[in-house]
């Protein structure tokens, strides 16, 4: 439990065993991704349950996220299954095109046509290819080949600088976050959002279907990075998802972005996930590059929540060992990590009660050297609030709920267990949380710890008490009084 950044891990062929997952939540795991571009319904439940399923034999919280298709434009099918594009050759996209070949292929995107004009630059297969647009005629997108080389069937298509048109939820996504909700996944993420009215309407569909799960904004569009205080607001986390936003912003771009959307997230106080080609090459080697291992340590540095593997879990060769490798980064990184706790709450201005005394607990807990923060909560609220600022004390977030104590698996910083139901005697209640981080080997007979509670006893977002304890000083109260 010494780590504070949490790691994502998509599922896959390569991960699917229980044995191989079961070994990876070993190896550090805290969320499960699922790929909701591929698969039916019965296989998402399937692949839920499996996890959850690992979750009670390793007695490790592990959160669930679904990661909705979106409107990914791509090309069209090749009669024979790929073609090689040469430099300043005529290609044409064509809506129409059933079968491609060197000159033409057809669209999935029907749109596109009226989304560009001459001038314009479509990057391919994530921009390995490049084309520029010379002219339009009615579906067909007339081009030049400026970049060539191998394309194949179905891949991508994103313009240069954005701007297109599709919606970002798609009615296979719609559909699919009504099954996520079936699911009780415990977060959601939508794939390229342009404003925070994409994020309403996914966060609407969700809560008609009776889905409780957090909102992750996927920001991959040059639009949601303009919107990005929008989307923020009407998100619960943001995914810097850093391979078509590289396409459509430029690679040299994406670093500094990565910094802003992520200092942005935690000043709104929101989730961050960093993701794309972290360890990519793990995908066939035991080990990670130089390169790689210094990717995810800048993201620890930055702040982020947490750091995933793509297909690096989902189809490569060492899924558990680039879990292990991720983890052993993490570690390293945060031992490095600033601490600048006094200036950071200095600069914030405090409008209730309950995030005034998550704030009050962490100054306390690092400026007394306690052992560990115990927040008692029924959201995980309390604790979001403590994880935003980096305090070097641990944050164990207790919890009734196990729909917030798997939400929390996300949080920095923050070790959700669960109690039980909560008792109306304060005193019991101090009492448990007490004998857990105890059970848990988390602090022991002597060490000074900081408690944070709210009263009326279960009450949502009423947190307001601090008390500091040392542990072993008080003996269990009489239940039957």
């Amino acid at each position: 439990m010494s780590r504070h950044t949490k790691i994502v891990a998509t599922l896959g062929p390569a991960s699917s065993d229980p044995a191989v997952l079961e070994a990876m939540v070993h190896a550090g795991v805290d969320v499960v991704r699922m790929n909701f571009s591929h698969g039916t319904p019965e296989d998402h439940i399937a692949r839920a349950n499996a996890i959850r399923e690992v979750s009670a034999r390793t007695r490790r919280p592990v959160g669930i996220l679904a990661d909705l298709q979106g409107p990914k434009i791509r090309v069209g099918k090749f009669a024979d299954g790929k073609v090689t594009l040469k430099k300043d050759a005529a290609f044409i996209l064509d809506a129409t095109c059933e079968l491609g070949d060197e000159t033409r292929v057809g669209l999935d995107y029907p749109d596109l046509p009226g989304d560009v004009g001459p001038g314009d630059i479509l990057l391919l297969d994530d921009g390995r290819l490049k084309v520029s647009v010379e002219k339009v005629i009615g579906t067909a997108i007339h081009c030049t080949v400026r970049v060539g080389g191998l394309l194949s069937n179905n891949k991508g298509i994103n313009r240069q600088g954005g701007g297109l048109s599709a919606p970002a939820l798609t009615a296979k996504d719609m559909d699919d976050v009504r099954t996520a909700a079936k699911i009780g996944v415990d977060f959601i993420a939508v794939s390229f959002p342009k404003s925070a009215a994409d994020m309403y309407m996914a966060r609407q569909l969700m809560r008609a279907a009776g889905g409780k799960a957090l909102l992750i904004a996927k920001i991959e569009r040059t639009e949601a990075v303009t919107n990005l205080e929008e989307i923020l607001d009407a998100s619960d986390g943001i995914m810097v998802a850093r391979g078509d936003l590289a396409v459509e912003v430029g690679d040299a771009a994406v670093p500094a972005l990565q910094k802003k959307m992520i200092r942005a997230a935690r000043e709104k106080n929101k989730l961050t996930i960093t993701a794309t080609q972290m360890m990519e090459s793990m995908i066939t080697s035991p080990v990670p590059t130089r390169a790689e291992v210094s990717d995810v340590a800048n993201a620890v540095l930055d702040g982020t929540d947490a750091v995933m593997l793509s297909a690096e879990t989902a189809a490569g060769s060492f899924p558990v060992e680039v879990v292990e490798a991720m983890s052993r980064v993490c570690l390293e990184a945060e031992k490095s990590s600033e601490v600048t706790l006094d200036r950071d709450v200095l600069n914030r201005t405090f409008t209730r009660i309950d995030q005034s005394i998550a704030m009050a607990a962490i100054w306390t807990a690092h400026h007394l050297k306690v052992k560990a923060i115990a927040a008692l909560t029924q959201t995980g609220s309390t604790a979001l609030w403590m994880s935003r600022l980096n305090s070097g004390v641990p944050i164990y977030a207790l919890t009734p709920e196990k729909a917030a104590r798997n939400q929390m698996t996300l949080y920095r910083e923050v070790y959700p267990l669960l109690m039980s139901q909560p008792h109306q005697d304060r005193d019991m209640l101090l009492w448990e949380a007490e004998r857990i981080l105890i059970d848990q080997g988390v602090v022991t007979y002597g060490d000074l710890i900081v408690l944070t509670i709210g009263e009326p006893i279960g009450t949502a977002g009423g947190t307001n008490t601090l008390k500091i304890v040392r542990v072993g000083e008080h003996t269990a109260p009489n239940s039957a009084d």
